[in-house]
């Protein structure tokens, strides 16, 4: 059996056992499973460019041909060396395609599958964390350490410096998503120019306070199911043209950080030193523990869910990615007015 937890999965990807030949990376930060899986990717081919070492699959197209991912699998390459199959994410069922390999696992080629948030009872998630010959490498959205770490490693690719507190600002206004995070960054970084280090007046000018003021607001609203002001802070924040995948990005990041302060409440702590923990402005702090008090594990467990849906619906059809987004904060809004804390 091979389940990893989140905390794992850069370790167990950098050392992957020979005996691993299918990876499923799936999880609600749709940025977080495509960069891991074009690593995995380049790491596994001797050119990714390459068309014939590195092959793309539409995972609409396999879903509805579950033998074309197969026959690829066993297709011996024409001029040898390492291969790589790398198939996209798809709302459809891909069961059907994956077992046959993880019973009978290539010996030629890699696979690597992305997907959405699987749910522990999704049955592709459970054939991967039960097969002996796959990997499942779940992606949640990213904690304050690991977008500092991000934050880091970007300004020193740009040659730039930053400060501690200029970091921690800058955390706190990135979202869950690591593929917006890194678009935030490298955005802030362009406005930097060519000065040598990042500072708070670069991060105020481009993000804007009053753009966070409008998302803190937003966010709030909706656990505390206050419709009013819900609609008055998506009409602004819309208006200013804010993407939508930032939006629920912020709102992705809220929900685990009162997910995983709401399971060290159900440990003992209380809701007012869990809330500490969180690092939010003064001003927020009553709104959280209400939240905190209001919502269940189960309950906040199902918006991250949700919240992972629509941001990958957003990332498939920009087109629609506004209406997804209204109804997403509208259904979470509800269920907060529905009572968090019910089953």
């Amino acid at each position: 059996m091979v389940a990893i937890k989140a905390h794992e999965a850069d370790r167990a990807l950098a050392k992957l056992d020979p005996a691993w030949r299918l990876i499923l990376i799936y999880g609600p930060d749709s940025g977080l499973v495509s960069e891991r899986a074009t690593a995995l990717a380049r790491a596994s081919v001797d050119d990714i460019n390459d068309a014939f070492q590195l092959i793309r699959m539409d995972g609409d197209d396999v879903a509805a041909d579950p033998l074309k991912l197969v026959d690829e699998a066993n297709t011996i390459g024409l001029f040898g060396g390492r291969r790589a199959i790398r198939v996209s994410p798809t709302s459809k069922l891909l069961l059907a395609a994956v077992e046959p390999l993880l019973s009978t696992p290539s010996q030629d080629a890699i696979v690597i599958v992305e997907a959405g948030d699987l749910q522990r009872t999704n049955p592709l998630r459970q054939a991967c964390e039960k097969a002996r010959t796959a990997l499942a490498v779940p992606c949640y959205g990213d904690a304050a350490r690991d977008l500092g770490s991000i934050i880091d490693e970007m300004v020193r690719a740009a040659g730039k410096s930053i400060d501690r507190a200029t970091r921690e600002q800058l955390t706190g206004l990135l979202g869950g998503d690591r593929q917006t995070s890194r678009r935030e960054i490298e955005k802030l970084l362009l406005y930097v120019g060519d000065d040598p280090a990042v500072t708070e007046a670069h991060i105020e000018a481009v993000v804007g306070d009053t753009a966070q003021r409008e998302q803190a607001a937003l966010v709030d609203a909706v656990f505390a199911g206050r419709l009013a002001v819900l609609d008055l802070a998506l009409t602004k924040l819309s208006s200013e043209g804010l993407d939508s995948g930032v939006m629920l990005g912020g709102l992705l990041r809220h929900a685990l950080t009162l997910l995983k302060a709401r399971q060290s409440v159900d440990g003992g702590r209380s809701a007012r030193d869990a809330v500490s923990s969180m690092r939010l402005p003064f001003p927020r702090m009553a709104a959280a523990e209400a939240a905190l008090n209001a919502w269940s594990v189960q309950k906040l467990t199902e918006a991250v869910g949700i919240l992972g849906t629509a941001t990958l619906a957003v990332r498939r059809d920009g087109e629609l990615a506004r209406p997804t987004a209204a109804r997403t904060l509208w259904t979470l809004a509800r269920l907060a007015q529905s009572g968090g804390r019910g089953s």
